[in-house]
């Protein structure tokens, strides 16, 4: 979701990637709340940070537990920064019904808008 917002909204000044430490399939609920608002992210792939290549980064944005400690080394010039956000699979595994279960993805998904809308300002 965040590489979509950052896509949709900042695009035109960041280029966003996004990884992870531990890839797998796109989140079909994540792809519905960010398609409630307008963003198509079905096309979007997981992958892992070293498939990324030699790409040069000013910046690594973490937004979940795990990859702020499993984050890989970067070169000194890159910037690492934790933005925590809570896991949506992880919510909505603990809901009752599918509009619950939404309501977690809807209210990550605004979260993350909002620290989009920020960049890159708010990370000085």
């Amino acid at each position: 979701m965040a590489e979509g917002w950052t896509r949709y909204l900042k695009g035109h000044i960041v280029d966003p990637y996004s990884a992870g430490v531990d890839p797998h399939q796109i989140d079909p609920r994540a792809v519905r709340a960010m398609g409630e608002v307008g963003i198509d992210i079905s096309g979007q792939k997981s992958k892992s940070v070293d498939a990324l290549g030699d790409v040069e980064f000013d910046y690594v944005i973490t937004v979940c537990d795990n990859a702020q400690q499993s984050c890989p080394v970067f070169p000194a010039k890159t910037r690492v920064v934790h933005v925590g956000f809570e896991d949506p699979p992880k919510l909505a595994a603990e809901a009752t019904d599918e509009d619950e279960a939404m309501g977690h993805y809807r209210r990550v998904r605004d979260e993350i808008k909002a620290f989009v809308e920020n960049l890159p300002e708010g990370l000085a």
